[in-house]
């Protein structure tokens, strides 16, 4: 656990990253699976693409630059295979992102799926990362993200004995321990590429906590990766999260999980999802220790109408006070220790949600001003970050 808290990252404006494509990306995209001889073309698009999307980001005063691409993390191991039109018997039916699915008369297109001994060959992110660290000043280097998926993501939607071959894991025990080596070997690999800020996309984390009997392997799991980092660690959970075109796949509140998860995995930020009722109240945040950041998802990403930000401000406020009861601190300590942001990507696929991108950056902007009326200094001047 850190001892101190850290800051900047995180900023006080943030967001998650999984920003919407342009129409033409996605349009290089489609020409690129009719014609798979124009993928060159599709990597200057691209790097366009990754181009005005950081610009805009600048623009807008934000640090934790990010481009639009999730990454392959499993699809890079020794071990994992993609496999296309998986049948749906060997997936968890309870689980959000599954259920989403069948609800919609079918399962994933793919899945990846453990076939062998896991192992780390070489970083799927250093070239995507590289590209974004050269389009930055070096002093906004320091701040830019990269987002992981969650070391149990593949794990979580097969049912039981469909995670990986048992001729090669006798447990799950032994399963996650190198699925944690892989990640101390990535996150070490994209340190030494200048990498110092990297997000955790959890958004099933209470489910599998609470559903699949997994819930101190996971948390050993998350403690021996995120114990060996050398960056600044940060964990997206929410129990509603994005699915399609704008579709919640699940809900309820961080009540059940709220010790454990901020307690006792070492990580420097948690970023939370709070748009709507759904997701529950503020209270568990009163057993946020004080060298824990909470980033305050309070701005959907999933439908253009702006939200009131008196209303948001209030609510920062709100959740502030219960930090400060929980901890024994005062309002403007527990405020230190808060960001806000959208509760969750634009683009959690690619097709994203039901906005334009005139609505996404809309919605960017008054996260921004949000966090610039809230943190202020003794002139009322913008101090945020």
């Amino acid at each position: 656990m850190p001892s101190s808290l850290r800051r900047n990252p995180p900023f006080r404006a943030e967001h998650l990253g999984s920003l919407l494509r342009p129409a033409y990306l996605l349009q290089a995209r489609e020409d690129v699976e009719r014609n798979p001889e124009k993928q060159q073309e599709l990597k200057s698009v691209e790097d366009e693409a990754i181009k005005a999307i950081v610009r805009a980001q600048l623009d807008m005063g934000f640090n934790s630059i990010t481009d639009v691409f999730w990454g392959t993390f499993f699809q890079g191991l020794q071990g994992f295979e993609v496999i296309e039109r998986p049948g749906i018997d060997m997936f968890r039916p309870y689980m959000p992102d599954i259920a989403a699915y069948m609800e919609e008369g079918h399962g994933p297109v793919d899945s990846v799926i453990c076939t062998g001994k896991i192992k780390h060959v070489g970083s799927t992110y250093t070239e995507q990362w590289n590209y974004l660290k050269s389009l930055l000043s070096e002093d906004k280097v320091r701040g830019a993200k990269l987002t992981l998926p969650a070391p149990e993501w593949y794990h979580m939607r097969y049912r039981e004995g469909k995670a990986y071959p048992t001729s090669v894991y006798a447990s799950d025990e032994e399963y996650f321990a190198d699925i944690a080596a892989a990640y101390h070997t990535e996150l070490q690999t994209l340190y030494d590429h200048g990498l110092r800020n990297v997000q955790i996309d959890d958004p099933n984390f209470a489910c599998e906590y609470g559903e699949t009997g997994l819930a101190s392997t996971l948390l050993t799991t998350c403690q021996t990766f995120a114990r060996k980092r050398c960056s600044r660690v940060g964990k997206k959970m929410d129990q509603i999260g994005n699915f399609a075109k704008s579709r919640h796949f699940s809900e309820g509140g961080y009540d059940r999980i709220a010790k454990k998860l901020f307690r006792d995995l070492d990580v420097d930020t948690y970023y939370l999802e709070y748009d709507t009722p759904r997701a529950g109240g503020f209270a568990p945040l009163k057993h946020l220790p004080s060298n824990r950041n909470v980033i305050l998802g309070i701005i959907t990403s999933k439908f253009p109408k702006m939200e009131n930000p008196d209303q948001l401000t209030s609510r920062v406020f709100e959740a502030a006070d219960i930090i400060a009861k929980g901890g024994g601190d005062t309002q403007e300590e527990a405020l230190n220790r808060i960001g806000v942001s959208p509760q969750c990507g634009f683009a959690s696929h690619s097709g994203g949600n039901a906005l334009e991108m005139k609505d996404m950056l809309n919605k960017l902007r008054l996260v921004r001003r949000l966090a610039d009326a809230i943190w202020t200094d003794d002139r009322g001047q913008p101090m945020s970050q």
